[in-house]
């Protein structure tokens, strides 16, 4: 008997790895920021339009103070299209990515502007046209309730979505009840409305606190996380109506050894399911990956990341700490890890949606510097191709832009013919290495396969004859 061992649906191998940007070297101010000519130390995912990516800096540039970047997919052409000016101009200290609308790219800053508690902005494609949508309003203090309160929020960590002529996004801070806003305004910078005030004492509330995760929008529901809050103070999932009406708390996480705490990264959407990422809590306290529906039923802890050592190296299988969101393929999941993997700067996985096929398919070194960066955040998928950026790593430090190009699985295939069993795989499958073994348990021992491979009709071919009870094969890198 002879039998295939295959590669579980879903999973992935890495075929191209390739930094396409390292973030240069700068001069450290007063403060401890450093200048420079492009950017750096980036915490935001990155948008595609055609072979164009875009993206922000929480450092770096002109005044230390961020930048918007762009490069194309193939890394040339990278420009910095703005320099943040901080107090009291644009704003400085972009955490968040962008979001694109008829060439105009539209995004926050969690940082100075006129009051120093944050912006929000837009900027064409090419770099021109920069306008501050808004100032964020420093909030009165507020003895009752120990934090300071206002209108509108402050301090947006997260980004903007866009409908038509309006945008969306949540505050940090602030608001009426001193934790946080969902808002929206126009996407001329005017009719700020205030959505939702997240409720005073996030140590434990009805409907979390601090958001610092962005929103998606389906039927004119707005979905999102708060960082903490919720009946265990470690985040809820909530959605709320694009008009401020119906806020309903989906989920509480329940932290360690639970289904997770800490929800730091936004959500996606797939039919009426929810995706999403914890930080922290799960099994080893080393964060989640979940799903839930939109009506709050059926949450599922889909992934609990492994623990990693308290001292250096900060190693493990799978990574740690998944700070950003995911990304959607077919019924694949991609995302990222800060810490973590087989050299401890953090990982690119992959994860089917019903939580088997777990891969991680790219492990970053935790070197101050390095080649490809340490510290992933939020991937967009092209294509076969992931692209991403890095908070530290790269040549200087500051991080870095990258892609890593996909591959599926190959598939092994088995036919007889007489005495012998021939096995065949794609060509364009390199790496791989055709292994055996004699029996399937715990204690089974994989070996490579004495005959090589030839090619024949465009497939690498091995014939083995069969002179054993049972054979199992598998491809292996």
């Amino acid at each position: 008997m002879a039998g295939l061992g295959l590669m579980l649906a879903g999973q992935v191998t890495a075929q191209t790895f390739k930094t396409l940007h390292s973030f240069t070297a700068g001069q450290t101010n007063s403060a401890g920021f450093y200048t420079n000519s492009d950017g750096g130390s980036s915490q935001a995912g990155l948008i595609i339009s055609g072979n164009t990516l875009y993206g922000t800096t929480y450092q770096g540039g002109s005044s230390a103070d961020g930048a918007i970047f762009a490069i194309n997919t193939d890394g040339t052409g990278f420009t910095n299209l703005h320099n943040f000016a901080g107090y009291p101009g644009d704003g400085a200290y972009p955490l968040a990515g962008l979001v694109s609308s008829s060439n105009t790219l539209y995004g926050t800053t969690y940082g100075d502007g006129s009051q120093s508690v944050g912006t929000a902005f837009r900027v064409g494609t090419n770099g021109g046209s920069f306008t501050n949508l808004y100032n964020f309003t420093v909030g009165t203090p507020n003895s009752t309730i120990g934090s300071p309160t206002n209108i509108n929020g402050a301090s947006p960590h997260a980004g903007l979505i866009a409908s038509g002529n309006i945008l969306y996004g949540t505050a940090q801070l602030d608001g009426t009840m001193g934790d946080g806003t969902v808002f929206a305004i126009n996407n001329d910078g005017t009719g700020i409305t205030n959505l939702h005030n997240f409720t005073v004492d996030f140590f434990s509330n009805g409907d979390g606190a601090n958001p610092y995760a962005g929103l998606i929008l389906s039927s004119n529901i707005l979905y999102g996380t708060t960082s903490v809050g919720g009946s265990s103070s470690v985040g809820v999932v909530f959605r709320v109506n694009s008009n401020g009406t119906d806020f309903t708390n989906l989920h509480n996480f329940s932290g360690y050894p639970g289904d997770g705490a800490y929800p730091y990264a936004g959500l996606i959407l797939s039919g009426n399911t929810l995706y999403g990422t914890a930080s922290g809590g799960g099994g080893s306290a080393e964060g989640t990956v979940f799903r839930v529906n939109i009506d709050g039923t059926d949450f599922t802890n889909l992934h609990s990341f492994a623990a990693i050592p308290s001292s250096a190296p900060l190693t493990n299988s799978d990574g740690a700490v998944p700070h950003a969101g995911l990304t959607l393929s077919s019924n694949t999941l991609y995302g990222t890890t800060e810490l973590g993997g087989a050299l401890g700067g953090g990982t690119v996985f992959a994860l089917n949606t019903d939580g088997t096929g777990f891969t991680n398919v790219y492990s970053f070194a935790a070197a101050t510097t390095n080649g490809s960066g340490s510290g992933p955040n939020s991937l967009v998928l092209a294509g076969n191709t992931l692209y991403g950026t890095t908070v530290k790593g790269g040549t200087s430090g500051n991080g870095t832009v990258f892609s890593l190009a996909l591959v599926s699985a190959p598939r092994l295939a088995l036919s007889f013919s007489g005495a012998n069993v021939i096995l065949t795989w794609p060509t364009n499958a390199t790496g791989f290495v055709l292994e055996a073994t004699t029996n399937l348990g715990a204690a089974t021992v994989w070996s490579t396969n004495p005959a090589s491979p030839s090619v024949v009709n465009g497939q690498n071919a091995v014939t083995n004859q069969v002179s054993l009870a049972q054979r199992f094969f598998r491809l292996s890198q």
